[in-house]
């Protein structure tokens, strides 16, 4: 690896999660910068007329997350190119590249490239320094875990296109019942911490679907099925979050997680995103439910669960 001339050590960057390309010119010669961020570590490359010509890595949690990446080429013409990277919103990045200093590109014109602040924190880097709660290592020690749960998101949605939502309820079922046997037969980690209560409610969802074959019925099976989840959440959470809230901790990248809090916070949020659920299939199509279903309500969910995250790490206040 190289960074501004010198030798650097680079880990392997793990599964990516996001990507992003940036092409543009610069001394008439075209570039292109490639960005890929994984659990572990963001990694940025630099080419010049299809050459690779210099990279950097920034790690995804701790004090030196936050900072932007810096990348530099001498070109033939003998001009230095300098190009700085970085998050600009929550989902989006941001470019500038100047030639002997000089601002010759930029992504996004006048929007600084500065990770939100909210991001930051999220991120267990406030102020400039780290989070010793933070530990990002849970997440990439559960990422087969999380790979599942999306793959088989994605199945359902693509099972009820090509067939119906009752047959995709059903398959879905069979596909959980199937991790779990294997799990057992080969010892991998394939459900997380909520296998058990994961496979409860792909039954109850399934049999919904198989009892009353009607796809009102299969789209309402979400928010029945939400309703039962979170009474059993806010139910564990009352007991000190013993087993649903040490499950869903394993997930959270904080150590500071308080078990019985984080229950009870994924409790209502169970019964926000059923909520959802039954407006969205009230007011929009079968297409537009399922579209809701698979692409839209996971950011809701995130949105309230980064809220549910902050609020299980408050200290509980003495009374």
């Amino acid at each position: 690896a190289r960074l501004l001339g010198f030798s650097m050590t680079v880990q392997k960057p793990g599964f990516t999660l996001m990507r992003y390309t940036r092409k543009f010119t610069a001394d008439g010669l075209p570039c292109v910068l490639t960005y890929r961020a994984s659990m572990m570590q963001t990694t940025t490359t630099l080419a010049i007329c299809d050459v690779e010509h210099a990279h950097d890595v920034v790690p995804s949690s701790g004090a030196g997350s936050a900072r932007n990446h810096q990348l530099s080429a001498r070109l033939p013409s003998g001009k230095r190119l300098d190009v700085e990277a970085g998050y600009n919103s929550w989902i989006n990045i941001g470019i500038a590249a100047r030639l002997d200093g000089v601002l010759v590109h930029e992504s996004h014109p006048g929007k600084p490239i500065e990770m939100p602040a909210t991001a930051r924190k999220m991120m267990g880097v406030s102020d400039g320094s780290a989070d010793s709660a933070y530990d990002m290592a849970k997440l990439e020690k559960n990422k087969v875990p999380i790979i599942v749960d999306l793959a088989t998101g994605l199945l359902f949605f693509i099972i009820a296109k090509l067939s119906d939502l009752t047959t995709a309820a059903l398959i879905g079922a069979g596909i959980g019942l199937a991790l779990a046997a294997a799990q057992r037969i080969w010892k991998v980690d394939l459900l997380g911490g909520l296998a058990s209560f994961g496979i409860i409610m792909l039954l109850i969802s399934a049999a919904l679907a198989w009892y009353y074959q009607d796809e009102d019925m299969v789209k309402l099976r979400s928010t029945i099925v939400g309703l039962i989840g979170a009474a059993a959440f806010l139910t564990d959470g009352l007991f000190g979050g013993r087993w649903l809230g040490r499950g869903m901790a394993r997930y959270i990248a904080f150590s500071d997680i308080r078990e019985g809090r984080i229950a009870i916070a994924m409790g209502l949020v169970g019964l926000s995103m059923a909520g959802a659920n039954w407006v969205a299939l009230k007011l929009l199509s079968t297409d537009g439910w399922l579209f809701y279903t698979t692409f839209v309500d996971i950011f809701l969910t995130m949105g309230l669960v980064m809220v549910a995250i902050n609020w299980s790490r408050q200290p509980v206040r003495a009374t």
